[in-house]
C-alpha cells in the first residue's frame, strides 16, 4: 500500500467578511476535528494539535475559485460537515455520497463557500460504500 505524505503544508483563503466566513468554517470544520487555533483581528487559523493547516484572512482580492478538500474520519463526519456548512451560509455543490469517478470508496460532500470556493470533506472508506447515493461527474 502506498504511504501517503503531506505535500501542502497549509492553505489560506482571503475573505471579504471575516465574521461570516469564520462562522461558516468554524461550524463546518468542527465535525472534521479542526478547531480555531489562533484568532487575530484580521484572520483565523484552523487545525489540530497546534498544526494550523488552514486559515482565512480578511483582505482583497478575495479567493474565489479555489478547491480544498478536508479529510474526514468517517462518513458521519462528512454528513455533518455538509449540514453545518449549509446551515452557515454555504451553498450546495455536491451532496454527500460516493463519487465513483474517483473510486467506490470515495465518500464526499462539496459546498461553495461565501465566495464560491469549492470546499469538500472526504472519507476514504476501507472498502466500497454500498448504501449511499452514487454521484458521477465533477462537482
Amino acid at each position: 500500500m502506498t504511504e501517503r505524505r503531506i505535500i501542502v503544508d497549509h492553505v489560506l483563503f482571503v475573505v471579504g467578511d471575516l465574521d461570516a466566513s469564520r462562522r461558516l468554517y468554524t461550524a463546518a470544520l468542527a465535525p472534521l476535528g479542526y478547531v480555531e487555533l489562533h484568532v487575530q483581528e484580521d484572520g483565523v487559523h484552523y487545525g489540530v494539535d497546534g498544526l494550523d493547516d488552514f486559515a482565512i484572512y480578511r483582505g482583497e482580492p478575495v479567493t474565489t475559485a479555489a478547491h480544498v478538500a478536508f479529510e474526514a474520519d468517517d462518513r458521519a463526519a462528512v454528513d455533518v460537515f455538509f449540514a453545518m456548512a449549509i446551515a452557515n451560509g454555504a451553498t450546495v455543490r455536491g451532496e454527500p455520497g460516493v463519487w465513483v469517478q474517483y473510486s467506490d470508496r470515495y465518500y464526499g460532500a462539496y459546498v461553495n463557500d461565501l465566495h464560491g470556493n469549492n470546499v469538500e470533506a472526504v472519507w476514504h472508506a476501507p472498502e466500497a460504500v454500498r448504501d449511499a447515493p452514487i454521484h458521477r461527474g465533477v462537482p
